[in-house]
């Protein structure tokens, strides 16, 4: 599933392409028809996104398309209006020069301000917006017994963090991933909440996601690149059963609330170790 990331630049790309601009929707699919059908003929005021989330406003119609992409949605921008429709488009937006096919989302709707704000108020504090309060998500891992590895993943604490920058954030701070959220100290999240800020917005920036420090990229290391469908270099996450870039130890994998967990045994035992916490 996209992370946060992905989104907030999806949001600014289609805020650069359409924004301004008088658009046309359509459905070729069928199943967003009556509500493409609301929005054609408009212009396109801008685009947002908060978590997983991305919302996109036209001019002329309180109501706002919402998209979540899911496991398996894309949205894909590209230069020209005359391309032939591919597999299962829920939602086309074109101008008069470009065109972006919505395919395999999770969810594309109409939504009506007040239930707009009601899909944020379910949301935790999201690193990349500058009105996110990292206290609220600190408020409900202090109070919880859950391990810190959960609590990141659950959209109503952090919103936008995935499976990818739950990995690495844990691992870059030396924690524990089965360690109580109660168990974290304030000055432990706050470091990790900032880290994350600077994570993701390097990924909105890159549209890829990149953790290790410089000390630890292959140039620096003289080992390969990596080489993983989601594009970027990481510490543990997908590296089961490699060594780890820091110590050597062997990369563990389990299964935690259905979802595939990454970690170091020895960097992330609870002890500090140097070139592991947060810089």
């Amino acid at each position: 599933m996209p992370e946060g990331h992905t989104l907030h630049r999806l949001a600014l790309d289609l805020s650069a392409t359409f924004g301004g601009h008088l658009t046309r929707s359509t459905s070729p699919q069928g199943r967003f028809a009556v509500e493409a059908a609301r929005i054609d003929g408009r212009v396109l005021t801008g685009a947002d996104a908060a978590g997983k989330h991305l919302f996109v406003e036209l001019d002329g119609i309180a109501d706002v398309v919402h998209v979540h992409l899911g496991l398996y949605g894309s949205l894909q921008i590209s230069g020209g209006t005359d391309h032939e429709v591919v597999g299962q488009v829920r939602w086309r937006l074109q101008s008069s020069t470009e065109t972006a096919d919505l395919r395999g989302p999770n969810t594309c709707e109409l939504l009506t301000p007040p239930e707009v704000d009601a899909l944020m108020a379910r949301l935790g504090p999201d690193p990349l917006r500058p009105d996110a309060d990292p206290d609220r998500a600190w408020r409900r891992i202090h109070g919880s017994t859950v391990p810190i590895a959960t609590l990141l993943m659950d959209q109503a604490v952090v919103a936008g963090v995935g499976n990818v920058y739950r990995a690495e954030v844990l691992f870059r701070h030396g924690v524990p991933p089965m360690t109580a959220g109660r168990r974290i100290p304030r000055v432990r999240w706050r470091a990790m909440w900032d880290d994350l800020v600077t994570l993701m917005t390097v990924g909105v920036e890159r549209n890829r996601i990149d953790t290790v420090r410089p000390e630890h990229e292959p140039e620096a290391m003289g080992r390969d690149p990596r080489a993983d469908d989601h594009g970027g270099e990481v510490y543990v996450y997908r590296r089961d059963g490699m060594p780890c870039h820091v110590c050597g130890d062997v990369v563990r994998k389990r299964v935690l609330a259905g979802r595939n967990l990454f970690w170091c045994p020895t960097c992330q035992s609870g002890r500090p170790r140097t070139g592991v916490g947060h810089q």
